[in-house]
């Protein structure tokens, strides 16, 4: 089952705290590939070839980049806007992975709150009392 179908599926659910969880497990990685295809490439469905695409994976948890620069987009200066247009990209996905797991937690911890606050309204008097020594 994809992520996306096991975080809806978790929220119909109603398990929350595992669907919160299945997308900060999902949030931790970007991939960004900008490529040049050629007409035949995109006929057949085809991604483009190495030399002409460059990819960066971002993850924030680890702490990890990986750039895949391409021959051509390296020794190319046709190609140097796409360059600026992927850099661009990944700065800004750098910046919305960061948002979405800030925004991400904070939803967890409203969530625990709540759970918290639900769980002391419930609780029966006899369960407050305390032990008897």
């Amino acid at each position: 089952m994809k992520p996306l179908e096991e975080f809806r599926e978790k929220v119909r659910a109603g398990k929350m705290f595992d669907a919160l969880a299945i997308a900060m497990s999902e949030s931790i990685e970007l991939n960004i590939t900008t490529s040049v295809a050629s007409e035949e490439d995109r006929q057949l469905g085809e991604t483009s070839q190495p030399g002409y695409r460059m990819r960066t994976r971002i993850n924030i948890v680890d702490g990890e980049v990986e750039n895949e620069i391409g021959r051509e987009f390296a020794s190319n200066p046709a190609y140097a806007e796409l360059q600026k247009l992927h850099l661009e990209q990944v700065k800004q996905g750098r910046e919305i992975l960061l948002n979405n797991l800030a925004s991400l937690q904070s939803m967890f911890a409203m969530l625990n709150d709540t759970q918290s606050i639900t769980t002391e309204i419930t609780t029966k008097p006899e369960d407050k009392r305390l032990p008897e020594r």
